[in-house]
């Protein structure tokens, strides 16, 4: 189990170095509003970053498609284990220049991976100078996965989808089976949109969970499988999320995930953000 101190010491962690850019501040009535990088998929990290201060973020989940190049497995697989942290390190330099805090990466465990492309995964993690990896992992993943994260002593939060597909993240007593006998060092990241598509509601599920949840991911989605809608025009209760959150005061970051398809990249990112400010007012 969490306490408010692990997710202190979780936030502080991710605080740009003295002497970097003066940070920006997402938080909104002591809800903390992020970014996954993901959302800015049509840019290169520098871009991305330019759009993250340009809307207003001061925490970000950096998407592991920004750091990592294209390839076949095999070549990727020999990156992963080849790359020197140096180049990590660097990363984590961009966003302290720019004044947001880089809280996690997404570095996502499938069941093709070796021991050493686990055990790098973690490497990058420490070079990034962050304490959680997020994960579109499958859920056997978790028994392999849980003796790195508890040696490193950083979290893996499980990142669902809405596939009801077997060893995939999706349903309530996925999350369950794979925390199931592990340390605390395998959590959840949840994503309220593919979460409430798939049939289930986030807020309860928060609720019951929320000292396993390390971050949200906040998108809307229309029921029933649906698709990805821009924010307020779906039946994801985003509203009632982040309400839950500043009333309950769970300091569980809820990071802004674009995935519809908007004309200007920027001004959709931010068109979400003012969303989630009004609901919170």
């Amino acid at each position: 189990m969490y306490n408010r101190r692990d997710f202190a010491k979780l936030a502080l962690a991710g605080l740009p170095a003295t002497g970097s850019a003066a940070r920006l501040n997402s938080r909104i009535n002591g809800v903390l509003i992020g970014v996954q990088s993901y959302s800015f998929r049509d840019r290169p990290l520098e871009n991305a970053i330019q759009g993250m201060v340009e809307v207003g973020f001061s925490e970000c989940e950096l998407w592991q498609g920004h750091v990592e190049p294209k390839g076949s497995r095999e070549e990727l697989r020999k990156w992963r284990t080849t790359v020197p942290m140096d180049e990590f390190r660097k990363v984590r330099e961009k966003f302290d220049a720019a004044g947001i805090s880089l809280f996690a990466y997404n570095y996502s465990f499938r069941e093709d991976f070796t021991d050493e492309e686990i055990a790098r995964g973690f490497e990058m993690a420490r070079a990034l100078g962050v304490k959680v990896l997020t994960a579109s992992s499958n859920v056997t993943t978790a028994k392999r996965i849980d003796p790195f994260a508890s040696k490193a002593k950083i979290f893996v939060a499980m990142h669902n989808h809405s596939n009801l597909k077997a060893n995939e993240f999706a349903r309530p007593e996925d999350f369950e089976q794979a925390m199931r006998g592990m340390s605390r060092y395998i959590a959840i990241n949840l994503d309220i949109g593919h979460f409430g598509a798939a049939g289930y509601d986030p807020v309860a599920f928060i609720e019951k969970h929320h000292s396993r949840i390390l971050v949200l991911h906040i998108k809307d989605r229309k029921a029933n499988q649906g698709p990805n809608v821009p924010f307020g025009e779906g039946a994801t209760p985003i509203r009632e999320v982040l309400q839950l959150l500043k009333t309950k005061r769970y300091d569980i970051p809820a990071n802004v995930e674009y995935e519809y398809k908007g004309a200007d990249t920027v001004a959709e990112v931010r068109r979400c953000f003012e969303y989630c400010k009004r609901a919170l007012a």
